[in-house]
């Protein structure tokens, strides 16, 4: 084997382990959970559910999606036709910090920097003080990229909130007319 073979052998090696290395310590979103018992695997997919909604408060702009158990359900009329979301109904809130768009030519302001999944999911059975829905939150570090379980985030977090919907089954987003 001559000394140039030896060296591209040498540098591929390097290579592969560089990436390995990296690969290795890549996080896995899907092995968090909550200190409610939610994990973020029960989400699996999140990142392409359909739109529920949107809402936007001086620094943060939320979309809202949800998975197709719970489309269903909206598209059918719940909550408004009196009837409760079924059990297996999941939404993702997904929130960035906003920041005025530099490229479009009028004003609108855009997502900047993600920071937040806050998680809901239907199951009357396990979450029975909560009106059937457990609550999560997962806050991104974008400095790292990675996500973690919110540590004052117990399974039940959303019900203070959320009790405000009661009649709507504690959803506050409606499905929005397209």
């Amino acid at each position: 084997m001559n000394r140039s073979s030896k060296l591209a052998i040498a540098i591929a090696t390097t290579t592969l382990a560089a990436l390995g290395g990296t690969i290795a310590y890549a996080q896995d979103k899907y092995s968090l959970k909550s200190p409610g018992g939610i994990a973020f695997s029960e989400f699996k997919g999140y990142e392409d559910w359909a739109v529920i909604s949107s809402a936007r408060t001086d620094d943060i702009l939320k979309v809202i999606v949800g998975n197709p158990t719970i489309i269903k359900a909206f598209k059918e009329g719940v909550p408004g036709n009196g009837k409760p979301f079924p059990d297996g109904s999941k939404m993702a809130k997904l929130q960035w910090k906003h920041k005025k768009s530099t490229e479009a030519p009028f004003v609108v302001e855009v997502p900047d920097t993600f920071s937040q999944n806050f998680v809901m999911e239907k199951d009357s059975k396990r979450f029975p003080k909560g009106g059937g829905w457990g609550y999560a939150v997962f806050n991104y570090d974008p400095k790292t990229d990675k996500f973690t379980p919110d540590a004052g985030s117990p399974v039940d977090c959303g019900v203070a909130c959320h009790t405000a919907v009661k009649a709507k089954d504690y959803v506050f987003h409606p499905y929005q007319k397209r």
